[in-house]
Formats: C-alpha cells, sequence, structure tokens
C-alpha cells in the first residue's frame, strides 16, 4: 500500500486519482506531479514500484505544501482576517458566505438547517405576561 504525506492511498484506483485523496492536491497538480515524477498516470497504486513511490513522495513533500501544514496555514489566515477585523474576518466569525453570495435566500451550508421564527398570538403573549407579574 502506498503511503504519500501521512495518506494511505486506495490500491484499487489509479495513481492519478489516488493522489486526489491527499488534502492539497487536485487532479491538475496530480498529473503535473507525476509528469516530474515519470510515473505513468494509468498505473494503478497497487502497481507502483517503491522508487516510483518514493520519487512521487520527494516531490510532494519538497516542492508542495499539503495536509496539515496546509490546513494550519489556511486557518491562521483566517485567524488574522478575524483579529484584524475585516469585512471578510467578521463574515468568517458569523458563519455567513464570505465571497459576496445572497443570504436571502440560500446559504444554507454556512448557516445551517432554518431556525424556525414563531409568531406569539395574544392569548399565549397574555398567558406568558401573567405569571411574571405575580
Amino acid at each position: 500500500m502506498a503511503r504519500i504525506a501521512g495518506i494511505d492511498l486506495p490500491k484499487e484506483k489509479r495513481i492519478e486519482i489516488a493522489l486526489t485523496y491527499i488534502y492539497g492536491i487536485g487532479r491538475p497538480l496530480s498529473n503535473k506531479i507525476l509528469k516530474q515524477a515519470g510515473v505513468n498516470p494509468d498505473t494503478r497504486a497497487k502497481d507502483l514500484k517503491e522508487d516510483e513511490i518514493s520519487r512521487v513522495a520527494a516531490i510532494i513533500q519538497k516542492e508542495y505544501k499539503v495536509e496539515g501544514d496546509l490546513r494550519r496555514e489556511i486557518s491562521q489566515n483566517i485567524k488574522r482576517l478575524i483579529d484584524v477585523g475585516s469585512y471578510r474576518g467578521l463574515r468568517h466569525r458569523k458563519s455567513l458566505p464570505v465571497r459576496g453570495q445572497r443570504t436571502r435566500t440560500n446559504a444554507r451550508t454556512r448557516k445551517g438547517p432554518r431556525k424556525t421564527v414563531g409568531v406569539i398570538r395574544k392569548a399565549a403573549k397574555a398567558t406568558a405576561a401573567a405569571p411574571a407579574e405575580k
């Protein structure tokens, strides 16, 4: 089993796809890395030789920020925006969309499930106010 950047790559997938399981590597970057390492992208991850795995791992480690380092850098960038008090930082703090999307409708991924706001009727209002007066 190929293990690169602390991630076990799936055995049955082509190495081009298997590399995308590493946080920070997508398809274009995966192809670029494989081209640099001289590895055929159609090879299955289980069929890779040790020297091919080590070449790919060396390129990733030397040239790219992936997994923990990348996550840490992104979280520090967000924390900096919040500390500075920028508009984007405020949006992050309030868990609202940061990049100008509308929030009157949609934005459910950021805002979470809907919270129903009920209407208080006169009778309910009177009973709620009565115990408070006693």
